[in-house]
């Protein structure tokens, strides 16, 4: 079996051609596009089918928003999608559609060991529910209820709740973030845009001039992320306390998930940001925010924590989604 999968975030989309063989996925003709360039997902998958020559007789895709009936309008791109057109316009059997979190939930059993980080290796019996949490474009959550034979992923749209802030600088950090936004979600500090929100607030409240590549960077639509993090690497003061707050906060909200989910059979990290910064999460900041949960520190501490290496998660997911039909 054949299906052309897709992972379609808010900054990129990347598609292949799955192939099935029992319970093996393989992955060829791979390829990756600006998801801005494009007016919508059919024009892409279009274009990559003109590419590539690839031909399938499903489609499954992973969509960075909510999924409902079949249908999606993206979170960080102006698209509106539904499974029945893309079907039609791509002449495909049956295409079907799920949340890109969950995609990464369902790719986890498809990964090896070498595809993982562990950061806390959690309980010697650890098992149950678990989660994903992935900070990229936006900050994605999704579930894995455990029936105690197999987990069961489902969709979340936990990153899109209501941040809290702990102390003085989060406190006044909020209100920059209010007075700008208006409501103010953890999306808007623990992912690609919200390290470029707290590099914002802190220079502002520092009073620097910004590296060359950051100003050119703010300026424009350049990754204010990705130079925030290359200028932190160069010995910028400013840029490595943008980067241990936000990974302290990332902590923080992993653990809030953690809790919800009562994730005793692991939580993953996945999306872009964690892998480039794998070694800056094995310093303190990142556990000591995921167990400062009080009376529940001592539970926190029995959750297996681990970052998801591999960018292909969301594409075996998707392939194992719809086989699963």
């Amino acid at each position: 079996m054949q299906i052309l999968v897709g992972d379609i975030g808010g900054t990129k989309t990347s598609l292949a051609l799955a192939t099935l063989d029992g319970d093996r996925i393989a992955l060829s003709l791979e390829q990756r596009y600006p998801s801005r360039d494009a007016a919508s997902l059919a024009e892409i998958v279009e274009q990559y089918c003109a590419d590539t020559g690839a031909a399938a007789d499903l489609g499954s895709f992973a969509i960075a928003g909510p999924v409902v009936d079949g249908r999606s309008r993206t979170t960080n791109l102006p698209w509106e999608l539904d499974a029945e057109d893309l079907s039609r316009r791509l002449d495909l059997r049956r295409v079907r559609l799920l949340n890109d979190l969950e995609a990464v939930a369902w790719g986890i059993p498809a990964l090896s060991g070498d595809d993982l980080a562990e950061l806390q290796p959690g309980a010697l019996d650890a098992a149950g529910n678990a989660c994903v949490v992935a900070a990229g474009t936006g900050l994605g959550q999704a579930g894995l209820y455990w029936d105690g034979r197999i987990h069961h992923p489902f969709a979340s749209e936990g990153g899109h709740t209501d941040f809290a802030a702990v102390d003085a600088v989060e406190q006044k950090l909020l209100a920059d973030l209010q007075h700008r936004y208006g409501r103010v979600s953890w999306e808007r500090l623990v992912s690609g845009q919200g390290i470029g929100n707290i590099y914002r607030f802190l220079a502002s409240e520092r009073g620097i001039a910004h590296a060359p590549a950051i100003a050119e960077a703010l300026s424009g639509d350049g990754d204010v992320a990705a130079e925030v993090a290359a200028t932190a690497h160069a010995g910028c003061p400013v840029c490595n306390e943008t980067l241990d707050l936000f990974v302290r906060l990332y902590g923080r909200e992993a653990g809030n998930a953690a809790l919800k989910y009562m994730a005793l059979g692991g939580v993953y990290l996945g999306g872009g940001i964690a892998p480039k910064n794998l070694a800056r999460l094995r310093k303190p900041g990142f556990l000591d925010a995921f167990r400062d949960k009080g009376r529940m520190c001592e539970l926190m501490e029995r959750m297996p924590v681990r970052v998801i290496l591999s960018s292909q998660t969301p594409l075996l997911g998707a392939a194992r989604f719809v086989a699963g039909d």
